[in-house]
């Protein structure tokens, strides 16, 4: 009892102190009994406390065991809008994911057919999208290496980044049934703990037809259902470039960094 309340007592300071929003918790049973997980007491504080209050009964158990669920999302985020922020925020329940790692990535070697907005301006605009939810974290993980940017070795980097975490790498159903074609795909399916394909309502997809080119893709499949929400970063810059309507497209922190620095006219 006196260890529980000591350490009930350091939570409670580490939060006044820091004054952050919430303390990761995780239900599991139904008399509102939580586990707090320490591995990484940082990450820990980080999280919100809303659900811990003085007049509730918990039972605290902490271990060094339990690894993370980090979510890896990349792309190039040219412009990040709406579209993007749901996906991501249906992945964290779905998946239980402890944190989503937006990956950026400079020059991705499939997407050579047009020319990127510059990198500075990209990252800014990601940063102002994500900035309000405290699950979401930048990774600089493909910007602090040169090129070519490969999957397999951003999986690599984040996987010595965070020796303990199950990765679960989110990916499209356009992606997936393009995997076989990306840049040593089996050894991606390895690097991942699993692959968590954001699928579109009435998407089918030849699962068959995939293990057959990468055997064992099945067993790493986790899908999530994600809202029909026709919204694409080329139909943004589309907009943009012909002076159309496009403001709600986006977060208002980014809409207004576009507008400030004229992008995509």
């Amino acid at each position: 009892m006196a260890e529980r309340n000591n350490f009930r007592q350091a939570v409670i300071v580490q939060i006044q102190v820091c004054k952050l929003k919430r303390l990761y918790m995780n239900c599991f049973s139904t008399k509102a009994t939580y586990r707090i997980y320490l591995e990484q007491p940082a990450r820990a504080t980080q999280c919100a406390a809303r659900l811990f209050r003085a007049d509730r009964e918990f039972t605290i158990g902490y271990t060094t065991g339990m690894p993370e669920t980090i979510g890896i999302y990349g792309g190039t985020f040219d412009p990040p809008h709406l579209g993007h922020l749901v996906l991501a925020a249906e992945a964290l329940p779905q998946f239980r994911l402890t944190r989503l790692l937006w990956v950026l990535s400079p020059e991705p070697p499939h997407k050579t057919d047009r020319t990127l907005t510059p990198l500075p301006q990209r990252l800014e605009m990601l940063r102002r999208a994500i900035a309000d939810n405290p699950d979401f974290e930048l990774s600089t993980v493909e910007i602090d290496r040169t090129g070519p940017h490969y999957m397999l070795d951003t999986l690599h980097l984040l996987g010595n980044q965070f020796p303990t975490a199950e990765l679960v790498l989110l990916i499209g159903a356009d992606s997936l049934r393009d995997l076989p074609g990306w840049h040593r795909p089996q050894e991606i399916l390895s690097a991942c703990h699993s692959l968590g394909v954001m699928r579109r309502p009435n998407t089918a997809l030849e699962i068959d037809t995939l293990e057959r080119s990468l055997p064992g893709l099945r067993a790493k499949l986790r899908f999530m259902e994600a809202p029909l929400l026709e919204i694409s970063s080329r139909t943004i810059r589309s907009r943009i470039a012909k002076g159309g309507p496009y403001r709600y497209y986006l977060p208002a922190s980014v809409y207004q960094y576009i507008e400030q620095e004229k992008l995509y006219r």
